[in-house]
């Protein structure tokens, strides 16, 4: 098995409470992390044989069975939640006894809320990190940049498998995940609404504007594309407001999160199709961060992730903020970087929107480009938090 960055993490939280929820995307490796981390009871909560166990009394089988417990895909019984914080209440000083796995957090967040608040950690699992594959069988960061991090992908033999295994992932998403939800919004819609999104990632969001495409509401292209953030598809990156007396781009942009997905919507299967696609740029962007959101939750948790952008044209496009130090980067696809490209992060520190500035790009030398902003190449920032 392939040893996860977040497996430290997990081990603290494990030991302070008693349970326990890891969220992730489906098949991002979220069960053989835990089954590897703890031996417990294992049930998948949406197959039938397995559910069936808590079907009748939740509470009488909850009891029966001793801990440690692993919950898999724990939104599909609701009802648990109010029944574990009763049973985690008689015995509070067991820490590590109930490990909930979950792909859709909205439903989880909201259950946890009302019924387990203070009693269980948080963390999400991402698909692979830069960090956990390095060198391993020669893979290098276009390797994972290009194939994306779901291990299935990322391990695939060839490129028809990987395209194989995305196919079937994006279908089982929109036919089981999204269906159960009603939308009024059909298969082929759904498909066409994802690819739409690949296509503007790195863009502004719109609702109106996809809605009118579609032929629906705003509203339905909100629901949907909420729930594709909720199921950890895509990434709503938030602008970051300060109070500079200038006019400020209000819109969030939009990243799919995985960008082997992204890849595979917009067709990009080889090395030299991702070399030469337009999308390139901003492919690159969403990849790193993506990794460096993942990281950075891992070293610094309830670190915030935003972009920045007036209406002048000056841009960031990442601020990580630790709520002691705001981090601005930059990212270059390319392997030079030019003196312009470090006027926005010198503008931001002037302005008092970041602490200092980072230009991560595909180069191999580090260098100072003026004061405060640092030029790193993405290997090296993709294999330590920013410090």
């Amino acid at each position: 098995m392939l040893r996860r960055s977040l497996e430290p993490r997990l081990k603290e939280l494990a030991r302070q409470f008693p349970a326990i929820l890891l969220l992730g995307p489906r098949q991002c490796g979220k069960t053989t992390l835990v089954r590897h981390f703890v031996a417990a009871k294992y049930f998948d909560l949406e197959r039938p044989s397995d559910s069936q166990v808590f079907a009748t009394d939740v509470e009488y089988a909850l009891q029966r069975l001793q801990g440690p417990l692993i919950l898999d895909e724990a939104q599909a019984l609701p009802e648990l939640f109010p029944v574990l914080r009763s049973i985690i209440d008689d015995a509070r000083r067991k820490s590590g006894q109930y490990y909930l796995l979950g792909s859709v957090s909205p439903v989880l967040m909201k259950s946890i809320s009302e019924s387990l608040a203070g009693r269980i950690g948080i963390l999400e699992l991402t698909p692979f990190l830069y960090e956990e594959v390095a060198g391993r069988h020669g893979a290098s960061i276009e390797t994972l940049w290009l194939r994306g991090g779901y291990p299935d992908a990322f391990l695939a033999t060839s490129m028809k498998s990987w395209r194989d295994w995305h196919e079937s992932y994006i279908r089982t998403f929109i036919e089981r995940d999204i269906a159960r939800h009603q939308l009024s919004l059909s298969a082929s819609d759904i498909r066409r609404l994802l690819t739409m999104l690949a296509h503007q990632h790195g863009g502004l969001l719109n609702h109106s504007d996809l809605g009118r495409s579609l032929g629906c509401n705003y509203h339905t292209v909100q629901s949907a594309f909420d729930l594709f953030v909720g199921y950890f598809i895509v990434r709503r990156l938030e602008p970051y407001h300060a109070n500079l007396g200038k006019r400020l781009v209000k819109a969030p942009k939009v990243y799919l999160r995985d960008s082997g997905l992204l890849h595979h919507l917009l067709g990009i299967a080889t090395p030299e199709g991702l070399l030469t696609s337009p999308a390139r740029g901003n492919s690159f962007e969403g990849f790193m961060i993506q990794q460096i959101a993942a990281v950075e939750e891992i070293h610094h948790p309830g670190s915030r992730f935003y972009f920045f952008r007036t209406h002048a044209g000056a841009e960031i496009d990442l601020i990580v903020d630790r709520g002691t130090e705001r981090v601005g980067i930059e990212f270059k696809a390319g392997a030079a970087v030019e003196p312009r490209d470090s006027m926005s992060l010198r503008r931001g520190i002037d302005d008092g929107v970041i602490h200092r500035g980072v230009i991560a790009y595909q180069g191999s030398r580090r260098f100072e480009a003026r004061e405060g902003v640092s030029v790193i190449p993405a290997e090296v920032v993709l294999q330590a938090p920013l410090d």
